[in-house]
């Protein structure tokens, strides 16, 4: 009997939507896998549910009693031609058994326990950094759509290089949840000594109080890590000098000023080098993840600058008077909202190294006690920043409208309709993350 697979709606009852279909390109399945990330239950004698939760829940069906035997002998020890003898057993022929293969790895329910290159081979070779690891795999089964997928993506994590820029209650704790998940070179930067207010659940330690902050949340990070990282090549430029190749810098700063108004000098070297950044912070009782800037891309803290400065005129004068005013030593930042947001910012880097675009492109989430309600504050690209990106937004608007010779002020719709829309898309973006 042939079988169809269909995505669950938002609701508890996953529903018949639409069939798949044979023949579109997906990659060749050697040992297939059903995910294990997904709870399997019958809704009747003839449909199957993958999947609990709304956001990944798919039913297969309508489908006949040995086809629903032979999905228990999907667990990646059997590759396709004993799977085809498997299904001959069972009056299955191999065209209806590879169809089956193909329905399940184009709905995205399909792993392959094999393949994926050297980088892959390796780390299947790591049985205790799986063991570690093997939480993360299978939600990166989730999003990895392709067989294979998520285990290439954990791989390709180790060998990347993210750099933290604060060592506080926030920045130590995104170091160590990025090493624990696999990124294999986490560097810290900070400068002074760790503090008794510096300590935190899953960051700094008590006993490293008085030792320096960044050796500190390195160490930290080290111990984090399921495993020591692959042994780089550097890179030398054509002047000689090495070449860090960052992924990402994640600024965290300690400073609660510089978490609500950063200072676009701060971060020109990594526009300058197109280097992408996240900010992140607390800043009295409300935290901040945002923005991520793809340089030239989206907006940077220049943009952010700017438009304050339209909207606000005093904005600079308040500025001066916080940055000359005596800094406090003890700032609040308390223990759940800071790991809050270093636990909302880790996952956008994770999503961002693992090649999504996350929400914190050109937004920045703000949530404050006592309600502790998420919301985006969109940050748009500045017309006077020269960093390139409305003039990339533009670009993109003039190419989609076939080359039309509007100028910005027409192209752009008024502010309060693109910070409406913006923020609804941004919303529904965020419900997905949840």
């Amino acid at each position: 009997m042939r079988s169809t697979t269909t995505s669950a709606p938002a609701t508890d009852t996953a529903v018949a939507l639409s069939a798949t279909t044979l023949g579109e390109t997906h990659p060749r399945v050697t040992h297939p896998m059903t995910k294990g990330a997904l709870r399997t239950c019958w809704r009747d004698l003839n449909t199957v549910q993958f999947g609990m939760t709304p956001a990944h829940a798919m039913t297969l069906g309508p489908m006949d009693l040995a086809t629903g035997s032979f999905l228990r002998l999907l667990d990646g020890t059997r590759g396709l031609p004993l799977l085809h003898e498997e299904g001959h057993r069972m009056d299955l022929p191999p065209a209806h058994v590879d169809g089956l293969v193909e329905r399940l790895s184009e709905a995205g329910l399909l792993d392959d326990a094999s393949g994926g290159g050297p980088a892959v081979e390796t780390l299947r070779g790591k049985e205790k950094v799986l063991e570690r690891l093997g939480p993360d795999l299978a939600a990166l089964s989730l999003v990895a759509s392709a067989p294979g997928e998520a285990m290439a993506r954990l791989a390709a994590r180790r060998s990347l290089r993210v750099q933290v820029r604060g060592a506080g209650r926030v920045g130590a704790v995104v170091a160590s949840l990025l090493a624990g998940a696999g990124v294999g070179h986490v560097d810290v930067r900070d400068g002074g000594v760790v503090e008794p207010w510096d300590v935190a659940p899953g960051g700094l330690p008590v006993d490293s109080v008085g030792e320096r902050r960044d050796e500190a949340a390195r160490r930290a990070a080290r111990r984090a890590a399921p495993d020591r990282p692959p042994r780089r090549t550097v890179a030398r430029s054509p002047h000689g000098e090495s070449d860090p190749g960052l992924s990402l810098v994640i600024l965290a700063p300690r400073d609660d000023l510089a978490v609500h108004a950063p200072d676009p000098a701060a971060a020109e070297p990594l526009v300058t080098s197109g280097t992408p950044h996240l900010y992140a912070g607390v800043v009295e009782g409300t935290g901040i993840v945002g923005p991520l800037v793809l340089p030239g891309e989206t907006a940077c803290a220049g943009c952010l600058d700017r438009w304050r400065v339209d909207r606000d005129p005093v904005w600079p004068r308040l500025v001066a008077q916080w940055r000359t005013a005596r800094p406090r030593q003890v700032r609040a930042c308390d223990l759940a909202l800071a790991t809050t947001v270093a636990g909302l910012t880790a996952s956008h880097v994770l999503a961002f190294l693992d090649g999504r675009t996350p929400s914190t492109a050109g937004a920045r989430w703000e949530v404050s006690v006592p309600g502790l309600d998420w919301h985006a504050r969109p940050v748009w690209a500045h017309p006077a920043c020269p960093c390139g990106a409305e003039e990339k937004s533009k670009e993109e608007h003039t190419s989609k409208d076939g080359g039309s010779h509007e100028t910005m002020a027409e192209q752009r719709p008024s502010t309060e309709f693109r910070r409406k829309a913006h923020a609804a898309r941004l919303s529904g973006t965020w419900r997905a993350h949840v």
